[in-house]
């Protein structure tokens, strides 16, 4: 029989929300891949470890849609500078007082910016709740987490309607063509993330182009719960997507990319029953100064080919020339 906890931990893995489990010491117990993906650091290197100080901070320009933020202003500027930056009692590389935390704190979701380990800011939604035994004690912490639907301005102010997708190549081109006009003629920088279903030609091969097709379509559900507002997404070739990107520096560009292969997969395909493991390649690049359209597409096409080198479930970037 399987370890009872083995297959907790396994099954925590296959959530698209990142998930921490902290003892009553408010030390790491669990620490899901989610949460590698959405905060860069690995389980290895934490497990037993307090939270990293400053891992998130509640977001003071953006408020939950719940309100959650706003009942933490009304609690009073000491109790939120309490708060403000601390991970189920760490703050600043100093333990606060469990008073000042509250099990209740965050039991509605709650916009925070989540310090990914590489120093960018993640917005995302936050729920810390209270585990507690049959006796009503106090035995732990869950911490829950997913990127937030509402994201940074644009860069030079410019801003979106939220998240697009479109079902043709020849859509999509024109999606690029005005995204090339906007960095020549006001500067704003875009990237392109090229990826392909490292599944997807085995599966057309032998089984055909339907059941392909089929699980393309749920990779395409499951990477839109991963695009940010401002994204594009499209069908690009026979079986692989291109992203459409305003990451305002390759850093940001190749860490979202990393977040949508753990996306990528959490993607539930079945086929006869079985459950298939999904992954995907991914080639990351920014446009340059001077770099044509058709440029940008052959770097981020031979970075996406690095990554199928690579054995797959792998981001690779170019920064062009």
């Amino acid at each position: 029989m399987h370890n009872r906890a083995g297959l907790l931990e396994a099954a925590l893995d296959t959530l698209c929300e990142g998930m921490i489990l902290l003892d009553d010491e408010n030390h790491i117990v669990l620490w899901n891949q989610s949460a590698t993906e959405l905060t860069g650091y690995r389980a290895a290197d934490l497990i037993g470890h307090p939270c990293p100080a400053g891992l998130y901070e509640v977001d003071e320009e953006h408020r939950s849609r719940s309100d959650a933020a706003a009942d933490l202003r009304a609690q009073g500027p000491q109790d939120l500078h309490a708060f403000a930056g601390s991970v189920a009692g760490y703050s600043g590389g100093l333990a606060a007082p469990r008073e000042a935390i509250g099990d209740g704190l965050l039991e509605r979701p709650t916009l925070v910016t989540l310090r990914h380990q590489l120093g960018h800011g993640v917005p995302a939604m936050l729920r810390r709740l209270a585990l507690r035994d049959a006796l009503g004690r106090r035995i732990g912490a869950s911490l829950i987490f997913y990127p937030a639907a509402e994201t940074d301005a644009l860069p030079h102010g410019e801003t979106t309607g939220g998240i697009g997708i479109e079902r043709c190549q020849a859509e999509m081109e024109d999606r690029l063509d005005e995204a090339q006009h906007q960095w020549t003629t006001n500067r704003v920088p875009f990237g392109l993330l090229w990826i392909t279903i490292d599944q997807a030609a085995p599966m057309r091969r032998t089984h055909g182009r339907e059941p392909c097709e089929a699980m393309l379509r749920t990779v395409e559900e499951t990477l839109l719960r991963g695009l940010k507002s401002g994204d594009i997404m499209g069908r690009w070739g026979d079986g692989e997507f291109l992203v459409l990107s305003h990451e305002r520096s390759l850093p940001l560009l190749v860490a979202h990319a990393e977040r949508l292969t753990g996306l990528a997969r959490t993607a539930d395909f079945r086929w006869w029953g079985d459950r298939i493991t999904l992954t995907a390649s991914i080639g990351a690049a920014c446009v340059l100064e001077g770099e044509a359209l058709p440029a940008l597409l052959d770097c981020t096409r031979q970075a996406m080919q690095k990554s199928l080198s690579a054995g797959g479930n792998h981001v690779s970037e170019t920064r062009g020339r």
